[in-house]
């Protein structure tokens, strides 16, 4: 189960339905009451007794006022019930291990060849000053930590991925999108995102807007309030963005270099399936992941997360991360994961099954890649003897050279 204390959640959904059970009990009965009166008076006015009919109108007007605020009481505990129920995280599936955090990760598997350095290995962060590829301070300068500013071979390498990792996945048939940076009130609890629990989305007040965390969250959207038919299936969507975390809760991890920003790059994939094709979607989707890391030469191993270190939304994840031999540390460079319905219900995105009747789909995402990550291990596992950095041969045609010196 996921690391969660649902209990008081719980209590009050269960507390507001049962005042919304107990108040529709008694407004059908004040309205069987009501019809009976009416009968009544309607006998009356018949026999010519108007003060008794006069009188039995005065009982009407009086369960009617009742019976009002019954069902304002009715629509308020189903508020209050339908507020706590997007508190409540998605369930995990039956494969997703015990646990309460990463040490609880199972490792599916492992690949690529370790990497041999030089004996004066350095960091990321040091190797990029030598060379001028990324400034940190400048980054501080004009915004804050956790902005750089990427320069010359640096910026380029930056778009050659983006470019590797997107004809990747439109040549695996995921269509291109480019979506907005932000997004209403509406698209970020469909996802999930909101209500912000964790306070990492950053809120641009005036609109009422967020910036997005990933374009998960706009590119999924797209199919917000929608009834697709069984044919539409597999929709498959891939989109690059900068994606915009606060990182709130991260004092004391780790945060040189390009380990933890608040503004990166990332290439996302996302799968809407039909509920009994979603689990060899997430398949492909892993697989598909596994080739573009393959493809950097980088050593890797794919985790199977535990229920305690799932996202609130995810019904099962899987992580990628690279190793850093210079940092001696792995790095999570995607998350692969099913949320079933879960995002499906809040985003009322649905389709007609066989029979004509409406289902909601299943929806699927994953990073293809994050770019921090990828570039600080790609420098470091690839520096050179004499301080260069060699490209992998898969990124050449997209750089156009094979050093950054």
């Amino acid at each position: 189960m996921k690391n969660f204390d649902a209990k008081e959640i719980v209590a009050t959904i269960l507390d507001e339905d049962k005042k919304r059970r107990d108040a529709q009990v008694e407004v059908d009965s004040l309205k069987a009451a009501q019809n009976a009166k009416a009968k009544e008076i309607g006998a009356l006015m018949k026999a010519g007794n108007r003060e008794a009919a006069e009188a039995a109108k005065a009982e009407v007007a009086a369960l009617k006022e009742k019976c009002g605020k019954l069902e304002e009481l009715m629509v308020a505990a189903e508020e209050s019930m339908n507020k706590s129920l997007v508190l409540l995280p998605n369930l995990p599936c039956a494969m997703v291990p015990n646990g309460k955090g990463a040490e609880d990760n199972v490792v599916v598997k492992m690949g690529g060849d370790q990497t041999k350095l030089p004996k004066d290995a350095k960091p990321h962060w040091e190797l990029a000053k030598d060379l001028d590829i990324i400034d940190f301070d400048l980054g501080v300068k004009i915004t804050g930590a956790g902005f750089p500013v990427y320069k010359g071979k640096g910026a380029k390498i930056q778009r050659a991925l983006i470019s590797y990792f997107l004809e990747k996945n439109t040549n695996a048939g995921y269509l291109e999108i480019q979506p907005p940076l932000m997004v209403n009130e509406a698209s970020g609890f469909g996802t999930g995102q909101l209500p912000d629990k964790e306070g990492q989305m950053y809120h641009v007040g005036l609109d009422n807007f967020y910036l997005i965390p990933t374009a998960e969250v706009p590119v999924t959207n797209l199919y917000r309030d929608m009834i697709l038919s069984k044919s539409d299936f597999p929709v498959k969507l891939t989109a690059y963005s900068q994606c915009f975390r606060r990182e709130a809760g991260s004092y004391g991890k780790d945060v040189r270099g390009l380990n933890r920003l608040h503004q990166f790059d990332k290439v996302e994939i996302v799968q809407l399936s039909l509920p009994e094709n979603s689990y060899a979607a997430l398949d492909g989707m892993v697989a598909h992941v596994e080739t573009l890391v393959q493809g950097l030469e980088l050593p890797y191993r794919i985790l199977r997360l535990c229920g305690g270190d799932m996202s609130f939304t995810s019904a099962i994840t899987y992580d990628f991360e690279v190793y850093s031999e210079a940092q001696g540390r792995w790095l999570e460079v995607s998350s692969v994961s099913n949320f079933e319905s879960y995002q499906a219900n809040r985003l009322k995105l649905r389709y007609k099954d066989e029979n004509g009747k409406i289902q909601l789909a299943h929806t699927l995402n994953g990073s293809s890649l994050a770019l921090p990550r990828i570039l600080a291990a790609l420098i470091e596992n690839n520096q050179t003897e004499d301080g260069r950095i060699r490209i992998p041969k898969a990124l050449v045609p997209y750089t156009g050279f094979e050093y950054i010196d």
